[in-house]
Formats: C-alpha cells, structure tokens, sequence
C-alpha cells in the first residue's frame, strides 16, 4: 500500500507538478446557490466561452478499436461553459446549464484511471464528451446519481487531449445546494457527496477529508493574551487562531485553506454578499506567473491563474475573469444568451473586460 501510494505521488510530482484548479460553493441565506472557481494551468490551452443550445446533437464514441457505433443524443438543456480550444472538438471542463446544474472539472493525475468499455456495453461516452453530456442531458444532481452508473466513460492513447492526459474528478452543484464529487479511480466510479463544499486536485477526494484531522486546532479566534512568569504577553495582531494553516499552492494545502475560509466566513445573505464570499476566498489560492514553477522536460514552465469563474445556478449567471483583469469580471445572464438558441464561441481572453472608474475628476473638485 506505501509503495502504491509513494508511486502515484512520485508521478504527480514528475509529469504533472503544475496544474492546479480549486472550487468552492456557497449557499446564501436567500438560497441563492455560488460556485466558484479558478482554472490553473501551466501551457496555453485556448480557452473558449462556449454555448450550446438545447436540442443540440452530441455524439457520444467508444474505444475505436471497439467497433462499437458511436451514439447521437440530443441535449434537453440550454449549456454554457469553458472548453479548451487545444483539445479538437473541445471539452467542456466548466459550466452550467439551464436547469441550474453546474460542474467544475479538476485535475487529478495518477490516481485517476477511467472504465473499460467492452463489446457487451450499450452506454458510453470519452471523457472529452463527458460534460457536454452530463449538462446536456441531466438537470440535477439526484438524476445525475442515478445516470452516471449506466454509463461507461472511458479515455485511452487515441483520444487527442492537448499537452496533458485528461485525468480529472469534478464537482456537481444544483441549485438546490446538493453537491457531489465524482471521480474514476482504479477503474471504477467514485461518487462522494461533497460535504466541505471544496475541490482541488490530487489525492482523491476522500484523502482530502482525511487530511483535514490535521487541522483540528484552527480557530477563527486567536489567544489576546498570556500570562509568562510575571509577565502578560498579548498578541501582536488579530488571526492568531490561524497559526498552522497551509500556504503553499499544493492542492492538499489549498483545499484546508479553501476549506475553512467556507467554514468560517461569516454566512452571506444575498445572491452578492454569497459573490463576494466566493471571490475573495478563491483569492487566497490565486496563483501569480513565476510562483508555482516546474519542469517540463529541460523547459522552466509556470502554472498559473489563467481564469476564474463564478456560477450563479439560483438565477442563471455567469461571471468571469482571466489572468490580465483579475481585478474586474464580465457579467453573463445566461437566461438572455440561452433566449437566442444559438451555438457560440468566444476566447476567454477576448471577453470585454471593464476598466477601472477614473473618479479623478470627482476628487479634484
């Protein structure tokens, strides 16, 4: 068991040091239901806003040297999400549709081993095809626990998925709150129910649950003062209950301190406040260029905070960020994009992000 899991680390560290994704998902004191997220990445993949219209036709494959037919369905829901534009054909890896169902895929190298899909079997889909199907055709988490053990998902040397094996685990939301992590480990499906409202990346997702013993003593309240001999010690600052909580970008630290930022975070009351609550702890795992280094081959590359997206599943928005305007979002009623039925696709990075307000001329009067 220690050598397996020294094995799968050791490979994390060697072929995938650099990828790194968090989310984390807030319920308002309105029910307005917040997941956020920030998409890590260490090369360009092209990321594309994308839209598809309900009644759209997926294709769903097998293994090629199956010879199993591939399978057209039509969508039931509205989608929007981010794919990457690297990958031909795209894949989503977040998004939301129409009926409030919201999905954040997160990598999760070396521990993740897809379903073998065999002649006898009806229902399959790669991985790339995953999440287009999933909010395509499944409005809920409830239906999505019932869907997912019918189908086969698979992915193998064939599929072309850009500079990095697709190995992910993802996180469902709905708009009724219910949330799962979803993850293929060992060749089986995983489905855990997403009770620290949190996801990073490797180990798998109860690993992560497991850690968090280690932070039993983290506190929101700090000790003020202390007697020493005859001598009364007091604190220097506020946060001393904090003493211990990871600040590194290793996903195992990001996902404790995501964690009790949510456990903590005084309770939002509305759709904004929930918003805001969101953002700023996503914040806390935002990562510069230059920070979070590792080689690829004899080449320095640097994984980085290359968006971040904030779902509204309660009221159907969307709001978005990339790298160069961390400090402003896009806004997307969704209700108003779904309304045109029309397929759509554009750079993240070409989105019309605002400027800052020039008061200059109101604080010169």
């Amino acid at each position: 068991m220690l050598r397996t899991l020294l094995s799968a680390v050791s490979l994390i560290a060697t072929v995938n040091a650099g990828l790194a994704c968090t989310a984390v998902d807030i319920v308002a004191g309105d029910n307005t239901v917040i997941v956020g997220r920030t998409m890590e990445w260490a090369f360009d993949m092209q990321w594309q806003l994308v839209t598809k219209p309900k009644g759209s036709e997926l294709t769903l494959t097998a293994p090629a040297n199956l010879g199993l037919p591939a399978h057209t369905v039509k969508t039931k829901y509205d989608v929007v999400g981010v794919s990457a534009g690297v990958i031909p054909g795209g894949a989503l890896v977040d998004g939301q549709n129409s009926a409030g169902l919201g999905v954040s895929g997160n990598f999760l190298p070396g521990f993740t081993q897809y379903q073998t899909v065999t002649k006898d079997d009806t229902q399959y889909a790669s991985i790339l095809e995953f999440g287009f199907w999933v909010l395509g055709t499944n409005a809920s988490v409830a239906e999505l626990r019932e869907t997912l053990p019918k189908i086969r998902i698979w992915a193998d040397a064939s599929l072309k998925a850009g500079p990095t094996p697709p190995t992910l685990h993802m996180l469902f939301t709905d708009r009724t709150g219910d949330g799962i992590v979803v993850e293929y480990v060992g060749g089986e499906l995983q489905i855990h129910d997403n009770v620290a409202h949190v996801l990073t990346n490797a180990p798998t997702y109860d690993w992560h649950l497991l850690n968090a013993r280690n932070y039993l003593n983290l506190s929101t309240v700090g000790v003020t003062a202390r007697d020493i001999g005859s001598v009364n010690v007091t604190a220097i600052g506020q946060g001393g209950g904090m003493m211990g909580l990871p600040g590194d970008y290793t996903p195992p630290s990001r996902f404790i301190r995501a964690a009790f930022l949510r456990h903590n975070i005084t309770p939002p009351k509305t759709a904004d406040e929930a918003i805001q609550a969101v953002d700023h702890i996503l914040n806390t795992v935002d990562i510069p260029v230059g920070i979070a280094q590792s080689m690829d081959g004899d080449q320095m590359v640097s994984d980085y905070t290359q968006w971040v997206a904030i779902k509204d599943l309660t009221h159907n928005r969307l709001m978005i960020s990339d790298y160069a305007h961390r400090t402003s979002f896009v806004a997307i009623d969704l209700d108003k994009v779904f309304a045109t039925g029309k397929a759509l696709s554009v750079p993240v990075a070409d989105l019309p992000y605002p400027t800052a307000v020039d008061v200059t001329g109101l604080l010169g009067q």
